[in-house]
């Protein structure tokens, strides 16, 4: 596997544009974070996913490397809620680019994918050549003694760079609950969404 943070110089992307900075007196040993950040992968996958979280300095690094092919992302402490990612290496250098775009001070979300996408069609910025899934997770926090995610959420994102629904068949919005939905399409942040219904919504 290529070299990983923290000596990484290109995170979200969608939901995953993490900060590089965290309180170092709220963050969680690395094997919290690495159990709390698998959450969000498939049980098969979590042994052998790479993660990257925080130390102890409040800097990102790579908590641990892994042999699957799927990053995993810690919940950021310094941020509100609670939330973790995992998606397919080859989505890598979109998500890093959108931490280092998120460090270097551009934090408006429209603002982060108009670069990356003008990027990656000036072919400066490297895109999946197939479908590549993110994995998002969110909840109201972790549960250490369980080790669970208390009222975890979890749905999925497929990045399908610059597709169309003419290509995909797919409209661009959800005709019922969970059904899946094409966002941003002809962008090279062009993605999928799968979004199951709300515990407890009845549907």
């Amino acid at each position: 596997m290529r070299c990983r943070l923290p000596c990484l110089a290109a995170l979200t992307g969608l939901l995953v544009t993490l900060p590089t900075t965290a309180s170092a007196q709220t963050t969680p040993s690395a094997q919290v974070q690495i159990a709390q950040a698998v959450e969000a992968a498939p049980a098969m996958d979590r042994a052998d996913a790479t993660v990257f979280g925080f130390s102890a300095d409040g800097s990102m690094v790579t908590l641990r490397e892994g042999s699957n092919g799927l990053i995993c992302l810690a919940d950021d402490p310094n941020r509100e809620g609670w939330s973790v990612a995992c998606y397919h290496e080859s989505l890598d250098p979109f998500m890093a680019r959108g931490r280092e775009l998120r460090a270097e001070g551009v934090t408006d979300s429209g603002q982060l994918a108009q670069r990356r996408w003008a990027e990656a069609d000036a072919g400066t910025l490297a895109m999946p050549e197939k479908p590549a899934t993110l994995y998002a997770m969110t909840g109201d926090g972790y549960d250490e003694a369980a080790g669970a995610v208390m009222n975890p959420f979890l749905r999925w994102v497929i990045y399908t760079p610059w597709a169309t629904p003419e290509e995909t068949g797919l409209p661009m919005a959800p005709t019922g609950p969970g059904a899946p939905w094409l966002l941003s399409p002809g962008t090279a942040g062009a993605h999928i969404m799968i979004t199951p219904p709300p515990p407890g919504s009845g549907n």
